[in-house]
This record gives C-alpha cells, structure tokens and sequence, in this order.
C-alpha cells in the first residue's frame, strides 16, 4: 500500500501532539483511567504571584532595535525571508507557533543556524482573550516543550497571535517561569494584503526608534520579504543595528516607576507663588572665552540622532530643552541624550505660550513635564524652565518658580532656525554675528529645518573663535561661585 507524503506529516503531527499532551490513543482501559486521576491531579491553577511585564520596547539609549517576525510559513517562504535577513546581516526574533514546529522542525533549525533567536508564539496561535486560564497555560507551556523538544531552545518569551495581551497570559508566562510578553510598538499591519513592501518600509521607517520592537508576519503577506532591503536601509541612514530582542533587553535598562526616582517631587503645585523668587538668565557674565549651546523642542529620532552623532564627532557638550509631550512618546530619545553626556532641562510639556495660561494650567504643565521627563532619563533633569517662544512675564516666572523651578532659561543669540525659510548659511551668519563671551545660543531639534546642515560649520567656526562650549546648567554655576 503507498501512503502519500502529506498523510505521513499528519499522521506523525498527530502522534507528535498526542505525545506532547501526555495521551496515549492506544493505552488500555485501566492506563486510560489512571491518566484520567493523574491528569485531575495536575489541575492547572490559576497563579497568584506576581504578574509578568510585558514588553512594547525596550528601555535603552543604544542604536540598537528587534526585528521580530509571528508564525512560520511554508518551506519556500521561510528561505527567502531568512536569505533576505542574511543579505543584509540583520537577526532577527523568530516567535514560532509549537505546532508549526513540530509539522516543520527542519525550519526551525535553519532559523537558529543562522543566528536569528526562536521565542514561543503559542502552540497554536489561538485568541488567548476566549481561553480558560488553564488553556492558556497550556498553550504556553506545550509550545514550549516541543520547541524545547525539536531544537534544544528552551523559550524566554511570549507573544499571542495578535500580539495582545491579557491579564491571565501575564499570568500564566509568569507561571511557567517565562521573563515577559511581548508585544510590540511598530506594526505597519502586515496582514492586510493590500500593504505592498514600499509601504510597509515607509511605515517603519517613518516610526523607526532605538528599543523599538517591530512585528511582521512570516506566512500572510509575501510582500514582507522585499520589504526587508527597504528596512535595512533606513536603519543604516540613521546608524541603527537590528539585533535578537534577548540582546536587546540584555543591553537595556530597567525602567524603576517615578515615585521611586530621586527628584520626581522637586517640582510641585504651588498657588502660593506671589512672593516666589526667580532668576532669568539669557547670558552669562564672564570674562571667559565659553558659550553654552542649547535645542528646544523635540525631533524624531532620525533628527535628533544626527544631532547629537555631529555634536559626539565635535566633543561638545549641550543642553536640551524637552517638549515633554515628545519625550512621553519616545522616553529612549531624552535617555540617549543624557547617555551622551548632554544635560536635559524642562520646555513644558504641550508647548504652550505661557502667558496665555492660568496659574494653575500652567503649573499644571510645568510640573506634568517635570515628572515625564525624569521618568523617561529615570534621573532628575537639570532645573532650567525655558519657556516656549521665550515669551515670559514676571506673574508666570513666579508661577514657574513657585513650582520648585527658579531659573528662567532663555538666550541671547538666536537665528529662527526653527523656520525652514532660514537656510544653514543664514544659520551660521546669525550665530557667528551675535556670539559672544559667554552666549547662550538657541537651535531647534525640530524635522524638515537646516540647523542638521548648519550644525557642524558652527561648532567647527565657533571653535576657531577660541570658544569652548559649557552645559547651560556648568555656566550657571561657575559664575555663581566666582571661577
């Protein structure tokens, strides 16, 4: 008798769940009836410790992100996807459905050969949102041990098919002893067909930032695959490196909540603000050739990592003025800041012009900002406000002050870089015609301007002046105590 090929693969899957369920189709009576007491004594029960983080990115000033893929298609799909990622020297996070792996245990092994990582996608991929808690662990825990079984890997991490989380599989991941479930926070939804490669790459291009994790599929869309060109390249424009999501987390940080950050409640609501006291400061009396350089504002990541790559190349060090709402949206972005060795300083939080606010609205935001900005660089920012379009008064720098915050930041040399209108040459005219012993030069981080072209003849001109450059915060303090 001939038995087709396909029939042998469902035959030895359907052997291979028996075998992984602990069910026999041939046990007798009696073995059948004692399975059934031993299975009801291994009751899964529902875990009351604590639950397991999840993971949307990960927390890290490095240029470094995960590329993550869902599900495992066919034969053929799988080979080109994997030989596109090697072309471009990119690993990647494989999370592999347990059934898949056990029909095709061959691409699993092809996957780890070539040094991408395999994490756990369920056995099934079913929708974890209408299982039981106990399926839900099963899920995890089978697909773990046929991975297990058929690679040698043993899962750190989970993902559900959609990437959703609930309660019961943070629960459950936590209960099998998993590190965290994963999600994600960029998936330009792959599974539409409609999506072809350029917009799928455009997508993650346009939201590509360091700690990012980015979800594909491997078995819906087949545009996936020359969409990966696409990838490596806009990450190679920003000087980023794809590595496997256990690198990632093992070169990151650990967030700690605000509450527990030294400097959290330095700044606070205060209606008793008429008699604050309060210093602005646009310039810096000293007879010393030293300027300090200053951004407001925000950027995206691609910007802004520019920036502070030109300021490494030049050994200078500057102070960001952060628009919190920004920094709410990309914590890793102020952190790579400080990692740098930049100071970052309070800009608000939604950019407002200040003397339009009440009293309350504007501490409101003041301390708003405070608090996401220490959050994000997980450390106090250094206590300068510089108000939005510099416009202050003297009841809403007593607002300010009363806040905790005493210094009013603002500038003497500025050249409307922030206008796009204003090209880099007139950028470089205006700072090198206005700057002076001890200057504070304001720049933007903004996108689409050319402070990025004007940037590198300013450092390089101002530095053939004979002046050096001094965080705001360092300037402040020096004249303070008379060096």
């Amino acid at each position: 008798m001939i038995i087709s090929t396909k029939l042998c693969k469902g035959i030895a899957l359907l052997m291979t769940v028996v075998l992984v369920s602990g069910c026999s189709m041939f046990a007798s009576k009696n073995e059948s009836t004692e399975r059934q007491k031993t299975e009801k004594k291994q009751t899964i029960t529902r875990y009351t410790g604590e639950k397991s983080k999840v993971l949307p990115y990960v927390y890290t000033g490095r240029k470094e992100l995960a590329l993550t893929f869902n599900g495992m298609g066919d034969d053929k799909m799988m080979k080109s996807l994997l030989e596109q990622l090697d072309a471009h020297k990119i690993k990647a996070t494989f999370f592999l459905p347990g059934m898949r792996v056990a029909e095709e245990p061959s691409i699993a092994k092809d996957i780890l050969a070539r040094g991408h990582e395999i994490q756990n996608n369920t056995l099934n991929q079913l929708d974890m949102s209408k299982l039981s808690y106990e399926q839900i662990y099963r899920e995890i825990q089978l697909s773990n041990e046929v991975i297990k079984r058929e690679t040698g890997i043993s899962p750190r991490y989970v993902r559900t098919k959609s990437g959703d989380v609930t309660d019961d599989v943070r629960l459950a991941s936590a209960h099998l002893g998993m590190e965290a479930v994963v999600s994600y926070n960029i998936n330009p939804k792959d599974r539409d067909l409609q999506k072809d490669a350029k917009t799928i790459g455009d997508y993650i291009t346009r939201y590509m930032s360091r700690g990012s994790i980015i979800s594909l599929n491997t078995d819906i869309n087949p545009e996936v695959i020359p969409a990966i060109p696409l990838i490596a390249k806009a990450a190679a424009d920003i000087g980023y490196q794809f590595v496997p999501l256990s690198e990632m987390v093992k070169n990151g940080g650990e967030r700690k909540p605000l509450e527990q950050i030294p400097g959290f409640d330095a700044v606070k609501l205060n209606p008793q603000f008429e008699n604050a006291e309060y210093e602005i400061i646009s310039q810096v009396d000293t007879n010393k050739k030293q300027i300090a350089l200053t951004f407001d504002d925000w950027g995206s990541d691609k910007t802004v990592t520019k920036l502070l790559d030109i300021l490494a190349e030049h050994d200078v060090k500057a102070t960001f003025f952060l628009r919190a709402k920004g920094v709410e949206n990309n914590p890793n972005l102020a952190r790579a800041m400080v990692e740098s060795g930049h100071d970052v300083a309070n800009h608000s939080y939604s950019h407002p012009v200040i003397t339009t606010l009440t009293t309350e609205e504007l501490q409101k935001d003041v301390v708003k900002a405070h608090q996401v900005i220490t959050e994000a660089i997980q450390q106090q920012p250094v206590m300068l406000f510089r108000p939005p379009t510099g416009v202050v008064d003297d009841h809403t720098a007593k607002v300010i002050a009363a806040t905790g915050y005493k210094v009013i930041a603002l500038y003497d040399v500025t050249t409307l870089d922030w206008d796009n209108k204003n090209s880099a040459q007139d950028i470089v005219n205006g700072v090198m015609s206005k700057t002076k012993n001890g200057s504070v030069i304001l720049l933007h981080m903004l996108d689409d301007i050319h402070t990025i072209e004007a940037l590198p003849i300013v450092l390089e001109s101002l530095k053939s002046k004979g002046y050096t450059f001094v965080k705001m915060d360092d300037m402040i303090k020096q004249r303070r105590s008379g060096n």
